[in-house]
């Protein structure tokens, strides 16, 4: 079998495997959208308004919002903090047409890299039963709920993503091949 750095292991702690699978999740994600131009990031398909440019732009939004707000209180950082999402939202599923491909990719490589710092760097004081800010009623999550939460909206969006790319050029496949990096 051939390893490669989205694999999860075949024995690892809890932190381990939850952080492989999110790798995987997001690696598998990116591959889907990887390479396309504006054309091809706006593809839709059925009745459906979702596009691989608006999935980009949305995933790198609730990467700022899980690993930095609701992780430590961090508030969202731009494009995001001048948005008012009471009054729009879906802005960055609409807007997403008005950014490049080369910006779109950028920001979400950008807010997933920002999002392995602050886990790892969570992780490096305690563990994934450690309370994070986020809280309802008083209660705070732990930061094991934020990254089961980020598989779950990893994996909804790259099922989505899965059939707008097929769409885009047939382009199938479960994982990324072994050596694949993603372009711009």
């Amino acid at each position: 079998m051939t390893q490669t750095p989205w694999e999860p292991p075949v024995a690892g702690t809890e932190s381990e495997q939850l952080l492989a699978a999110l790798e995987r999740l997001r690696a598998t994600f990116r591959y889907k959208a990887d390479g396309l131009d504006a054309a091809g990031l706006n593809v839709r398909i059925g009745a459906s308004a979702l596009t691989l440019g608006g999935l980009l732009k949305h995933l790198a939004l609730v990467e700022d919002h899980q690993f930095g707000y609701k992780l430590t209180g961090e508030p969202l950082g731009a494009p995001f903090d001048a948005v008012d999402f009471d009054a729009d939202p879906d802005w960055e599923f609409r807007t997403a047409a008005e950014d490049t491909p080369r910006s779109l990719y950028e920001l979400w490589d950008t807010a997933a890299a920002r999002s392995r710092e602050r886990v790892a760097k969570a992780l490096s004081g305690a563990g994934m039963d450690q309370p994070v800010h986020a809280s309802i009623d008083g209660v705070h999550a732990s930061l094991r709920r934020l990254v089961c939460d980020m598989l779950e909206e990893y994996g909804r969006h790259t099922g989505q993503a899965d059939l707008i790319r097929e769409a885009v050029d047939g382009r199938t496949g479960e994982d990324p091949a072994p050596g694949w990096q993603p372009g711009t």
